[in-house]
């Protein structure tokens, strides 16, 4: 059997206010005994707080920190576009937990860890994206998005295909990760006395389907990762 069972994955678009929705719906209505998101502390803790960092700070931290800022600017315009701000699907899974009062997990990398995978990539990726990233500023029509779904689905298709490093590491890489600990949380689950644990898992729409792959390939068994995040919220 595997862990997919146990395991409900709800793929977002970190910038849809549909998405949020579903998010809020899926889990009061599958009443899970945990609730798992694709954040590590870090980034859990800064969204709490509802700041981001300027420019000028975010240079002290060097090119970790410029990069950190270029993709938090990247995921405000998108947050314009659609009409949510970057997280909200996020506060919203926080938001139904605490009201189930079932706990919380962070199952994602650490940011750490993925700013210094980015910052090794090859000079041409580096060159493209910061061309591209120029490009997203740049005035976009409600009328030009089309279906957001499919938008972000031919997205993810094209960032594959021209940024293959960046790929690996930013979605293949994760989803290992991430698919490690929510083994680890149905584990510990079934430690605590759970005979049948049910995880909803809120992460991003471009690894629903590569976690719900390793979830589905890794047979049951008692199984702790090298990744886990030192328990619930």
């Amino acid at each position: 059997m595997s862990y997919l069972r146990y395991v409900k994955l709800i793929g977002t678009m970190h910038v849809s206010p549909k998405s949020r929705e579903e998010v809020i719906r899926t889990i009061l209505n599958e009443r899970p005994h945990a609730v798992a998101i694709e954040l590590d502390r870090a980034r859990f803790l800064a969204m709490n707080e509802e700041r981001r960092l300027t420019l000028e700070e975010s240079l002290r931290f060097g090119r970790r920190g410029l990069i950190n800022y270029v993709l938090a600017k990247v995921e405000e315009k998108l947050g314009e576009e659609f009409g949510m701000a970057p997280g909200e699907e996020m506060k919203a899974a926080v938001n139904a937990a605490q009201a189930l009062g079932v706990p919380l997990y962070l199952i994602d990398e650490d940011i750490n860890v993925i700013l210094s995978k980015i910052a090794a990539a090859p000079g041409r990726e580096k060159l493209l994206m910061g061309l591209e990233v120029l490009g997203v500023f740049l005035p976009v029509k409600a009328g030009d998005l089309g279906d957001p779904m499919e938008e972000y689905r031919l997205m993810m298709v094209q960032f594959k295909r021209r940024y293959p490093y960046l790929y690996r590491v930013l979605v293949e890489e994760r989803n290992e990760v991430m698919a490690r600990n929510l083994i680890s949380i149905v584990e510990n689950l079934k430690l605590q006395g759970v005979k049948r644990p049910k995880v909803v898992a809120v992460v991003g729409l471009g690894h629903k389907q590569g976690i719900e792959h390793l979830l589905d390939r890794a047979k049951e068994r008692r199984f702790l990762s090298p990744y886990w995040t030192a328990g619930a919220v």
